[in-house]
């Protein structure tokens, strides 16, 4: 397939790109073998330090609970943060300066600042103005965080996808009378949503990921935190830390999964004609459009 920016390769670059595979398979495998026999030779491979993984305490007691407390931090997160950030993001595309000005500081300020830095400023406000208890302010913290950086990402992400959009939708819209608001809701968000949504997906799987920062910096008991305390249990470190990556990796592939499904769905269903007739539906226009022939012949003939 050949297009302006890409090239159908020739067969000299076939089989250099199939050199090149196979290279780094290659390269792959030897990395792979020479983390194993490291991890072999410190002995991390022994039964003994995997086999708490295989009892109900393990997970009852550390890796569930830390789940568990990650989801709902990131799920609280997510909540807050998308209405805000295509709220703001809507905001700075407003004729008005007074909404626009803003609303850009507020984007353009929150997400120049690390959001672990957000999470430290947010735990020392609540420790010095809010009666909120000791044990519940790290996910206070960590959600406050969490929420003002990626609202912010957000908006930018909405204002992105709004932008994409042909002009042409825009003018249409005024063209048959609708508002800018209603322009906004009914036509411009319906299209942009399928165009932003991987984006938008990317940004909730670095909310899932950085809840770990509350756990190290907090004392947030997420999923990180408490394997620090079963690999104090246990003394597993090294697989301790296996279990955890993969136990990140599964649930951010079940959200890209679901994301990628969801944005498929979404295609299909622009791509529909509209409302399915029924059998006697067709019959009726059928009949309709044989009795409309036959009036205009007689017409004619007339």
């Amino acid at each position: 397939m050949t297009s302006v920016l890409y090239d159908a390769p020739g067969p000299k670059a076939k089989r250099r790109n199939v050199l090149f595979s196979v290279v780094f398979f290659v390269l792959l495998a030897l990395l792979l073998w020479w983390i194993w026999q490291v991890l072999d030779d410190k002995g991390q491979l022994e039964w003994a330090l995997w086999k708490p993984f295989t009892t109900p305490e393990a997970w009852t007691t550390y890796l569930l609970p830390g789940l568990a407390d990650t989801l709902k931090a990131a799920a609280l997160s997510m909540v807050i943060a998308l209405p805000l950030g295509a709220v703001l993001g809507i905001a700075r595309l407003s004729d008005h300066r007074w909404v626009r000005v803003p609303a850009g500081a507020v984007v353009e300020f929150f997400r120049a600042i690390p959001v672990l830095l957000l999470m430290l400023f947010a735990n020392e406000f609540y420790v010095r103005s809010t009666g909120i208890p000791s044990d519940e302010r790290p996910l206070y913290a960590v959600v406050t965080g969490l929420v003002l950086y990626n609202a912010s990402v957000l908006a930018e992400v909405v204002r992105a996808g709004i932008l994409s959009l042909p002009k042409g939708q825009s003018e249409a819209a005024m063209a048959i009378g609708l508002r800018k608001s209603q322009t906004m809701t009914s036509i411009l968000l319906p299209q942009a949503v399928t165009a932003m949504l991987p984006a938008i997906v990317s940004q909730l799987v670095v909310i899932v990921k950085d809840t770990a920062l509350g756990g190290v910096m907090l004392g947030f008991t997420e999923l990180l935190n408490t394997r620090s305390t079963l690999a104090a249990n246990y003394a597993n470190v090294i697989p301790s830390f296996i279990v955890v990556a993969v136990i990140f990796i599964v649930l951010n592939f079940i959200l890209t999964s679901f994301a990628s499904w969801l944005e498929a769905r979404l295609r299909r269903s622009k791509r529909s004609t509209g409302a399915v007739l029924g059998a006697d539906e067709v019959d009726e226009l059928n009949a309709g459009e044989v009795g409309g022939a036959h009036g205009a012949g007689a017409g004619g003939k007339a």
